[in-house]
């Protein structure tokens, strides 16, 4: 695999910078596939190739998975789409739990470390745990924004980043929403409740990461 990647940068095909060729040959170490996406429009293209027509697709809350804009597109090939943000909130744990057992989960990631180390927190849990365990396979997208050194800056990009522009966009009435930095608040309304840290390719779940060479998400 890292000789692939190599060829294809050397011969210009691809927009794929040194720190992304070391992160797709740490995954592959570690077990999980993962392949490149120029841009947005590459990236769709190539995570519609993956999903196979009627099948059941779980959609965890991710803006980089709405950014793609592939769920009437899948609604076309005949797929049942799971997702929480597109019904009622009185509806919208059921649809979670339908998602953890789908053929196929799409999601992003909040931080991914330079050797491959997967970093996320989660409100409610639900994907986080469809990250790793229920649909038989994972499909993670994310932007180059979200490339970080190691687990420290994952967490500390996550709480400086990605929860406070989070908590905006849902309306949250948490400090962060306000300040747009963490102080590990304990209102009923924050978003930081559960932290997994996937080190390698989990064994009940085939997890396939896409990286995208432009910012994505949050």
């Amino acid at each position: 695999m890292t000789n692939i990647i190599g060829s294809l940068f050397m011969k210009g095909r691809y927009k794929m910078d040194e720190q992304i060729q070391e992160l797709m040959s740490a995954l592959e170490r570690k077990r999980i596939s993962c392949t490149f996406a120029a841009n947005r429009t590459e990236a769709a293209e190539k995570v519609l190739s993956m999903i196979p027509a009627d099948s059941n697709v779980g959609i965890g809350g991710s803006v980089t998975i709405q950014e793609l804009g592939i769920e009437e597109t899948l609604k076309e090939k005949g797929c049942e789409v799971y997702w929480h943000w597109r019904v009622p909130k009185e509806e919208a744990d059921a649809e979670r739990r339908r998602a953890l057992t789908a053929d196929v989960y799409l999601c992003s990631t909040n931080a991914i470390t330079e050797d491959g180390v997967l970093v996320n927190i989660d409100g409610t849990g639900n994907r986080v745990v469809s990250m790793v365990y229920g649909p038989k396979k994972a499909v993670i997208v994310t932007g180059k924004n979200k490339i970080v050194k190691d687990v420290d800056s994952a967490l500390k990009r996550i709480k400086e980043v990605a929860c406070p522009l989070n908590a905006r966009r849902l309306n949250r009435a948490t400090p962060c929403a306000k300040t747009g930095k963490c102080h590990d608040c304990k209102t009923e309304e924050r978003m930081c409740n559960v932290t997994t840290i996937i080190e390698r390719a989990p064994s009940s779940i085939e997890m396939h990461v896409l990286i995208v060479g432009e910012d994505m998400g949050f």
